[in-house]
């Protein structure tokens, strides 16, 4: 069982890091889980710093109901059983144009440590990467079409470690992948696989 205190450590000094200038702050982080299980969204949005906590918004709400849906889980049973990581754990910005900046090579390269250390620390069996950015940290890239990835279960190494990877696609409002088909039968294929997942008996 991984170290609760451990891992609280891990996001106190998180919290802490300074290291992309041009992020915004404060830090995103979840709730010190001991789980087998850990989803990687992409970068926190402009109402997660404010609030506190990852998939606090909208995105948030969509991704919580496929869990309810799926699993039966509220949200906060699912932040109970769930580590929640992301590519990138602070706001970058928005762009002039409008929408949400993505983050640069150099900010994830800056931020992919953390999450190297989760792994270490959590000894995770399943990654749920969420959304192309964060599911590209994890199968090889060139990345295939989201329609060949989702609904899909992947047996991968990351930085050491060998565990599974269902990746999901993202639950933002602005994209209707996820709405219409295949995606809508993609999706509830990687859900099942999830509700399936021997990971999930031990964080029940």
């Amino acid at each position: 069982m991984p170290n609760v205190a451990a891992i609280a450590r891990h996001l106190t000094a998180l919290s802490a890091c300074r290291r992309c200038p041009a992020m915004l702050k404060p830090v995103v982080v979840g709730r010190p889980v001991p789980s087998r299980i850990i989803l990687v969204g992409q970068a926190p949005g402009d109402k997660e710093p404010k609030l506190g906590r990852p998939f606090a918004w909208t995105a948030g709400k969509t991704l919580f109901k496929w869990f309810n849906e799926a699993l039966g889980w509220t949200e906060d049973e699912t932040r109970n059983r769930i580590y929640f990581a992301a590519v990138c754990r602070c706001f970058p910005g928005k762009r002039p144009e409008g929408g949400d900046r993505v983050p640069n090579p150099e900010e994830i390269a800056n931020c992919a440590s953390w999450l190297e250390r989760e792994f270490e620390l959590l000894q995770p069996a399943l990654v749920l990467p969420v959304g192309k950015l964060a599911i590209g940290r994890f199968l090889p890239l060139p990345l295939a079409p989201l329609h060949d990835i989702i609904g899909r279960k992947f047996a991968i190494e990351f930085h050491g470690h060998r565990l599974d990877c269902i990746p999901l696609p993202h639950p933002s409002g602005a994209s209707p992948w996820h709405r219409i088909e295949p995606g809508k039968t993609l999706l509830r294929q990687a859900l099942a696989l999830i509700a399936r997942h021997d990971a999930l008996k031990k964080s029940v």
